[in-house]
């Protein structure tokens, strides 16, 4: 059983493949976020591989969002934003990436791990990869992975999952609502997918794909700044008595 927490970058076939690990069902700290907003960017300048193909270790959960311990530590303002600045560069740096990211969801994801899956330009999941955006619940909001999820499903129904923060969506919904590209019923199922998919699309034209990336993020370049802003806004909520109050519930369920 894997017990370290890692980020790893490994290259095969003219493919960059992205894998993050953390043993709380693949939570991100700020060490985790900061190593994969940073390996994205490099594998976006590596001419080595032409795709990116990220996910995340393990056979369970594929994202579970931030991680409880660390929240639960913040002490200040300053702290909660640079925290939850770690979101902001990792969908910043998805954003920027001039290569497609293909994302791999095995598993069921929360919170910030929705952002993740929706800062991919094609989704593959299997039937078990529900969704929750749970950050109400516990008195912060989605305010940083929000745009990611809006630009991705929707306003409509980023609003639905937003305050239905208690709720799972299946991926089903998820499908239908766009943020999933394609739903297997298996992971073997998934991964035979994806081989197939990157297949075809490895030997596209590289320059060709950074320009259709430039094409699907059009509208996005302020991000830089709205992102660092709902950081601070998360970090401000996440000092809060009824935030304190339900993590510490939620850690003892």
């Amino acid at each position: 059983m894997m017990t370290e927490a890692y980020v790893k970058h490994t290259i095969k076939d003219g493919v960059s493949i992205i894998e993050f690990f953390h043993p709380q069902s693949n939570s991100l700290p700020s060490h985790i976020l900061g190593e994969l907003a940073e390996t994205i960017r490099m594998a976006g300048k590596d001419p080595q591989s032409s795709v990116i193909l990220l996910k995340s270790g393990g056979e369970r959960a594929f994202c579970a969002g931030a991680s409880f311990d660390e929240l639960i530590a913040i002490d200040n303002e300053e702290n909660g934003k640079i925290f939850f600045n770690g979101f902001a560069k990792v969908i910043n740096a998805m954003r920027k990436c001039p290569k497609f990211i293909i994302g791999r969801v095995q598993g069921k994801t929360v919170g910030g791990g929705v952002g993740v899956a929706s800062s991919c330009d094609y989704c593959f999941a299997t039937s078990n990869a529900s969704i929750k955006l749970s950050e109400l619940a516990v008195g912060i909001g989605p305010f940083v992975v929000g745009p990611a999820v809006e630009r991705k499903i929707g306003k409509a129904a980023f609003s639905e999952l937003a305050i239905a923060a208690a709720d799972w969506r299946s991926s089903t919904w998820a499908k239908n609502k766009g943020l999933y590209a394609e739903v297997s019923d298996s992971t073997e199922e998934m991964d035979g997918e994806i081989d197939s998919f990157i297949s075809k699309i490895k030997s596209f034209n590289p320059e060709a794909m950074a320009e259709m990336k430039k094409v699907f993020w059009q509208g996005t370049e302020h991000w830089d700044t709205l992102l660092l802003e709902r950081a601070q806004v998360s970090g401000t909520l996440v000092l809060s008595d009824f935030t304190r109050n339900a993590i510490n519930i939620f850690k003892k369920k």
